[in-house]
């Protein structure tokens, strides 16, 4: 059957459709943000809107890396470490957020940590490196190593950091080495033996850097003088 317009009409159970019409087809997903790929942003590329994702609400480790000028015109390194993301069930279905751990230092001893949180992955990074920005402190290093070795602790985080001869490298895990890296040290050893928790051990390693301290930096603290040795003069030959 055909109208006047010439557009064919089909009749099914007294139903009239055209025929390059169909039945409207559902998005594959839809609601929540998340991370990944599917309809919906999620974590793992879930489907369906209010599906999480496969992550359960837990994070993800980014190592991530950017570089931006300060405000006195130095180059600051940016690292993203450690990505969480919570979820909130409410009545229309789940609510995320997102929490983002950020170091960034000018790799000449110089660094701070910061915590971002946001609806948004972006959002929260950005927030995370603005106030890790405002946190900066100053370390105390030897060329291109710790000048002593130190453990630290942090909650349920112990890290060891002994310092290492030139061309040893950084050893150690992921999370220690964004920090150390962001510091500047080039030659050092370290071993985790706590936790594993991301936090705890960006913290750990963190306040290990701030407690180093200087030869000289001690023995003025302690009112020694420090005396220079001057070098042997080599004998004159007759």
């Amino acid at each position: 059957m055909s109208n006047d317009s010439g557009t064919e009409i089909i009749k099914k159970e007294g139903a009239v459709l055209p025929p390059a019409e169909s039945a409207p087809v559902a998005p594959s997903g839809g609601g929540s943000r998340g991370f990944g790929g599917g309809g919906g942003r999620g974590f793992g590329g879930q489907r369906g809107g209010q599906r999480g994702g496969g992550g359960g609400g837990r994070g993800r480790r980014d190592s991530s890396e950017s570089k931006f000028d300060g405000q006195g015109g130095e180059d600051l390194v940016e690292k993203v470490v450690f990505i969480n993301r919570s979820s909130k069930v409410v009545k229309g279905g789940r609510r995320f957020k997102f929490s983002a751990l950020v170091v960034v230092g000018d790799k000449k001893g110089r660094v701070g940590l910061g915590l971002g949180k946001a609806t948004e992955v972006a959002d929260a990074i950005r927030r995370g490196g603005e106030d890790a920005r405002r946190q900066m402190k100053s370390v105390s290093l030897k060329d291109a190593t710790i000048p002593h070795e130190i453990i630290c602790e942090f909650d349920g985080a112990r890290i060891i950091l002994r310092p290492a001869s030139p061309g040893t490298g950084i050893i150690a895990g992921k999370t220690v080495r964004s920090v150390l890296e962001s510091v500047g040290i080039r030659d050092i050893l370290t071993k985790s033996l706590g936790s594993k928790n991301a936090a705890n051990v960006v913290k750990a390693t963190l306040n290990g850097l701030l407690k180093l301290r200087l030869r000289e930096d001690i023995y003025r603290s302690r009112g020694i003088e420090i005396k220079k040795v001057a070098a042997p003069v080599a004998p004159t030959a007759n």
